[in-house]
């Protein structure tokens, strides 16, 4: 029996699907170096995990709300106005499994069969898919390292159709590390309050892995405010990727209508994710502090390698933990038997010759560039570009 066609219009996860190719060629023995996946090598905090163990022996064990624990989402009401000026009511927040699900949540809420939804590429490789899922239609606006990776005002101009439905825009950036200053910001607003129909999704998931200072939202605009939703969560900032908290902040009618989705098809969070998440957004910020200085340590060092490495252009990005090198001087080349036709093809040379995993640019709507996470080790950041400059030195 064939699948539902809503499923078949999806494409697999490339970095999922290359993070499992290098687990396979480690359980075969060989020495790889995974810079594919987005996820902090940091343990969480021990007061967080402290809180969990709490809420085990206190038998937080049940159904939660749907919406999330009311003292977790009064804990994300204060975090957003002490550190981001915004002021929201509880009944504005909705916690979910994870930021991912927080922005399908959305996406399925306001996108009806034939809406338009536009991407800046690069992007995270599950944006447009889920616009897909549900049936809209995702309207690509290329954004080249030329830019710094980022739209400008007249590209979302030209971009917008009397269909579009939202903006996703996604600050500090994943795949590319760039982060929007408010100066870009308020040019990106000033089109978007010239048409009123279109919401923002705002996924600030990486707001504090940046290296310029103060992070900065597009809800900050008051006139624009009642239509961004803001995804954020725990996983990047305190290393809790495994706990799958995420949230939105939004305009009431978006929470109510996420509430009434998610309630169908998951409820409510996992109860003792949400006391740690809880710890994490009431509890010392000195973690994050510290986790932030270590990942600008480290893009520091990758940026000054990748240099090192001739026929890569690279910029130097503002915020996560990803460089995104341009790579296309090696199309065409060749080892002498196998041959480099795209940036999915120099992923999987890089994995299987110079055993470093990384991602193609393919995935990302950047075909000319790869990703590589340094949400590892110093010296596994010294390893892999060494790697990878041997490897690459191969082909001709």
């Amino acid at each position: 029996m064939p699948l539902s066609d809503r499923l078949n219009r999806l494409a697999p996860s490339a970095t999922l699907a290359m993070s499992q190719r290098s687990g396979e060629l480690k359980a075969q023995g060989v020495d790889v170096i995974n810079m594919s996946v987005g996820e902090p090598d940091f343990n969480t905090p021990d007061h967080i995990k402290a809180a969990a163990i709490r809420a085990v022996e206190e038998n937080y064990s049940r159904y939660s709300p749907v919406p999330g624990y009311p003292a977790l989402r009064q804990a994300i009401v204060n975090k957003l106005h002490t550190e981001n000026g915004l002021d929201y009511t509880p009944a504005q927040i909705l916690c979910s499994n994870g930021a991912k699900q927080s922005v399908c949540n959305a996406v399925m809420a306001l996108v009806n069969a034939g809406d338009e939804v536009i991407i800046p590429a690069p992007y995270w490789v599950s944006y447009p898919q889920m616009v897909l899922l549900a049936e809209g239609t995702p309207v690509f606006i290329d954004a080249p390292i030329e830019q710094d990776f980022k739209i400008t005002p007249a590209q979302l101009e030209a971009a917008i159709t009397p269909k579009t439905r939202a903006l996703i825009l996604c600050s500090p950036s994943n795949p590319t590390g760039s982060v929007y200053t408010r100066e870009e910001l308020r040019g990106l607003a000033d089109v978007l309050l010239r048409h009123e129909n279109v919401m923002v999704l705002a996924d600030e998931i990486y707001e504090h892995i940046n290296y310029v200072g103060r992070h900065e939202s597009i809800a900050q605009f008051p006139e624009l405010r009642d239509r961004v939703v803001i995804i954020n969560g725990v996983s990047k900032a305190y290393a809790m990727t495994g706990w799958r908290i995420g949230f939105i902040a939004a305009p009431e009618w978006v929470v109510k209508g996420c509430n009434k989705l998610q309630g169908q098809y998951t409820s409510g969070p996992c109860s003792v994710s949400q006391k740690a998440a809880e710890a994490a957004y009431t509890g010392s910020q000195q973690c994050v502090e510290d986790m932030r200085q270590a990942f600008e340590r480290r893009k520091n060092l990758i940026v000054s390698l990748a240099r090192e490495i001739p026929g890569l252009e690279v910029n130097d990005p503002k915020g996560a933990f990803y460089l995104f090198p341009k790579c296309s001087s090696y199309f065409g080349k060749s080892d002498g038997e196998r041959v480099i036709n795209n940036s999915t093809d120099l992923a999987m040379y890089l994995l299987e010759v110079g055993h470093v995993a990384t991602v193609g640019g393919d995935a990302f709507g950047s075909p000319e560039c790869f990703r590589m996470s340094y949400a590892t080790s110093d010296d596994n950041i010294r390893e892999a570009m060494r790697r990878i400059k041997e490897t690459l030195a191969r082909l001709s």
